[in-house]
Formats: structure tokens, sequence, C-alpha cells
């Protein structure tokens, strides 16, 4: 079991904290931004950006390689539409992709919204760690996480109509 501290400030204890979510164990706050058959979208649980969503596999793989045939064109199909909802319903014009193999939760990947605010860390992917930290350590204040679920809700609602 693993100790993580949640965005809410709460912790859990959990061996998989992507399968404690897509599994139901654990609700993301806002919930499910949208879901398929292989897939669960959510707003990123530990850092309250806007905007910042996990598309995680529903079936514990840990690299790409592992999808199934299905799993690979179900995913690339929910990423392009979670990204068109960030852009059209957000303004989000600039994201980045990252996923990788030597986390102790199972395949996903996040999708880090690029806002002005952030550009004082920098422009290169050695900013995104300092966002991040920001955001849990600066910005869990009850206006933005306000903020954080209207958001959530515009793209709940974009990606499920």
């Amino acid at each position: 079991m693993r100790t993580i501290t949640l965005s809410n400030g709460k912790t859990v204890e959990v061996e998989c904290l992507s399968c404690a979510l897509t599994s139901g164990l654990i609700e993301p706050d806002g919930g499910i931004v949208v879901e398929t058959e292989h897939f669960h979208a959510h707003q990123d649980v530990a850092y309250p950006i806007k905007g910042l969503i996990i598309l995680a596999s529903k079936r514990h793989v840990t690299c790409l390689d592992e999808l199934t045939e299905m799993e690979k064109l179900d995913y690339i199909h929910v990423l392009s539409k979670i990204r068109k909802a960030q852009r059209d319903v957000l303004g989000i014009e600039h994201v980045y992709y990252f996923y990788n193999e030597d986390t102790t939760h199972h395949f996903h990947t996040w999708m880090v919204p690029r806002y002005d605010w952030m550009y004082v860390f920098g422009r290169s992917i050695e900013s995104v760690r300092p966002v991040l930290l920001h955001a849990r350590k600066e910005m869990n204040d009850a206006k933005n996480l306000e903020d954080v679920m209207g958001a959530l809700s515009l793209l709940t609602d974009e990606l499920n109509t």
C-alpha cells in the first residue's frame, strides 16, 4: 500500500491509484469527465489546475505497447476528443502530454494545459514539476477549486453530449 495526497489535502492508501479511480473505489473530485469501454478520464486528483486531465486505462497495464489494438484505437480517439474539448470550451491553446512507464500507477496520460501564469516557471518540460507543485501548494484555495470544478463541468458536458 502507498499513501497518496490528493489535491483536496486528503490522503488515501492504495496499491494503485489508477485502479482505485477507474474501478470507482476513489471518486475523483468532479467525477468522471468521460468514460469509454477501455478508458477513464478525470481531473487530476493531485494538482488543482483547470483542465488538467488524466486519461487512464481501465485494464492494469504499464506500457503503451501492452494495449490491445482496440484499446489503442480507443485511446487515440478519446485523447483527441478531450483535447478538442479543452480547446473549444476552455480556450486551452497548448497542452503537454506525459506518460511514463516507471510509475507506481498503471498506464495513464497526463494532459497538462499551459496557461500564461505558468511561463514564469519556464517553457520547457523542466517547468512542469515546479508548476504542479506551485498549484498544489498555492492554488488550493476555494476560488481556484471552484474554477477548476467549473471548468471540469464544462468539459464533462461537452464530452458527454
